[in-house]
């Protein structure tokens, strides 16, 4: 077995260079994926450089897995992606329909309202470098959009 894929580090945005090291791939390799891949689409910004989230890369790993760990072709590992894609779709709205006719109850407990209310949302948001880096890339989309 090779070489196991570094981590993937907590950022928004990813460059063609970076996800080409994060996957083990070369940049034209990920180039070629896009028009393969559909589901593939990063975005696109000044001098139409692409830049990759989280979930794209995760994607990008599942279908190098599927290349060259699995051996399915191109159009086995599109069909593969496909299938995966909308067992993804379908488990999400199966459980937005599971929830339909719950009856949300507000908690009046003090003491578990505070214990609800004590705990972060999501760590990754509250740190201020994050947050940071967060108003900066939306910073960016609206320069671009303008």
């Amino acid at each position: 077995m090779e070489n196991p894929l570094p981590g993937i580090p907590a950022k928004r945005y990813f460059t063609i260079g970076e996800v080409a090291d994060l996957c083990g791939v070369k940049p034209h390799v990920l180039r070629y994926w896009e028009q393969e891949f559909t589901q593939l689409r990063p975005m696109k910004r000044r001098g139409n450089r692409r830049y990759y989230q989280h979930h794209e890369v995760l994607m990008i790993r599942r279908i190098r897995d599927l290349l060259y760990e699995q051996g399915f072709t191109i159009i086995g590992a599109r069909n593969k992606m496909q299938e995966f894609l909308q067992a993804e779709h379908d488990k999400k709205h199966n459980g937005e329909m599971l929830l339909e006719g719950v009856e949300v109850i507000e908690i009046s407990d003090p003491v578990l309202t505070n214990l609800r209310d004590s705990q972060p949302i999501s760590a990754f948001n509250s740190e201020p470098v994050f947050l940071r880096q967060e108003l900066l890339d939306i910073r960016d989309l609206l320069y671009i959009a303008a």
